[in-house]
């Protein structure tokens, strides 16, 4: 797609051209309908690995099949080259901060917002007015990464499912009580979509391939970039390596999933075992073949790590973060947070 200029409005008509007439022999996946079209902003510490994981996957549709499926066009909130978290920059095409006063919106054609590091700092009286108005125009939007915070705080959350990387999902719990967040690589709810970024981000382009074009041209997307398969936007982030496939796998991720979503209140391995169906010597026994560790190690694990998640990116007082992790006392958080990280957690909170 050719950039328009950086200082042109932004017309979505221009964006959406008649379907031109085809050849009677189309290439794999093609179709008539005008192509998709994505108008993203990507906002500074984003990761690459996730912009490149929705827009490539998009490119090889258009290329296998022949034409223009998908159309995208780049956005930063000035206009400016935008540093990604790697510490290179991508050029863009226009300027949010002025197009956003004149763009006409289309429900035809979506936003997708990317962000990563640092997405608290994105926050602007103008980008939330402006999600707020796309939302009421039955514009889809689209949030990568850690995008999500910034629809909760345009309070576009309510009653919707969603997620976001779960490097974020603490905080973001914590921050904005009564969201629905799920443990998923991306979540549509109505014109919302939140999608965990990373390599998510491809599983939700594949998805978006095969409701457009088919299931053939999204496995031969995936044959193109070397990948086995993709992955239901339900599938877990936090499943560990090896654990997604197979029979096995499913009775341990049963477990993990109950152990996520008890943090502040865990739950006992009986308690565990009578929810499963399982003894607690044969938990204990998938523990060890699976994870090499023991059940309670691998919980106390989880708890650790959502308080320094707290830690590190909300104000909550420490005191407040070790009863949100199931700690009774300060003393015994203080201490398992110390043999775990080699640090005490105030020193985490003085360096951040």
């Amino acid at each position: 797609m050719n950039a328009p200029n950086k200082h042109s409005a932004f017309n979505v008509e221009a964006c959406w051209p008649g379907a031109r007439a085809l050849p009677a022999n189309l290439p794999l996946g093609a179709n008539v309908e005008a192509p998709a079209e994505f108008l993203v902003l990507v906002l500074s510490g984003f990761s690459q690995l996730c912009l490149s994981s929705l827009i490539d996957p998009l490119r090889i549709a258009n290329s296998l099949s022949g034409r223009s499926q998908f159309r995208w066009r780049l956005m930063s909130l000035d206009g400016l080259p935008v540093e990604c978290a790697s510490g290179f920059s991508i050029a863009a095409s226009a300027s949010f901060v002025e197009q956003q006063k004149t763009m006409v919106l289309d429900p035809r054609c979506a936003i997708v917002i990317c962000a990563g590091e640092g997405v608290e700092k994105h926050g602007s009286h103008e980008l939330r007015a402006f999600l707020r108005r796309a939302f009421r125009a039955h514009v889809p939007i689209y949030a990568l990464g850690t995008a999500t915070w910034l629809l909760a705080e345009a309070a576009l959350l309510d009653d919707i499912k969603c997620t976001i990387h779960w490097g974020k999902m603490a905080a973001l719990q914590e921050t904005f009580y009564d969201l629905a967040i799920d443990d998923a690589l991306f979540v549509r709810d109505g014109q919302i979509v939140t999608c965990a970024g990373e390599l998510a981000a491809f599983d939700l382009a594949l998805e978006l391939v095969q409701e457009r074009c088919g299931t053939e041209l999204s496995r031969s997307i995936c044959q193109h970039v070397t990948a086995d398969r993709w992955r239901d936007g339900a599938s877990c982030q936090s499943v560990p390596p090896g654990l997604r496939y197979g029979s096995t796998g499913k009775k341990l991720l049963r477990i993990l999933q109950l152990m996520e979503k008890n943090i502040e209140a865990p739950l006992s391995l009986e308690e565990i075992s009578g929810q499963v169906s399982l003894s607690r010597r044969q938990i204990e026994r998938l523990f060890e073949r699976h994870l090499s560790t023991t059940p309670w190690q691998h919980y106390l694990v989880l708890r650790l790590t959502k308080a320094r998640q707290l830690i590190e990116l909300t104000p909550m007082p420490i005191m407040n973060v070790a009863v949100a992790c199931g700690f009774v006392s300060s003393s015994h958080f203080s201490k398992s947070f110390r043999d775990h990280f080699k640090v005490l957690p105030s020193k985490v909170r003085a360096v951040v």
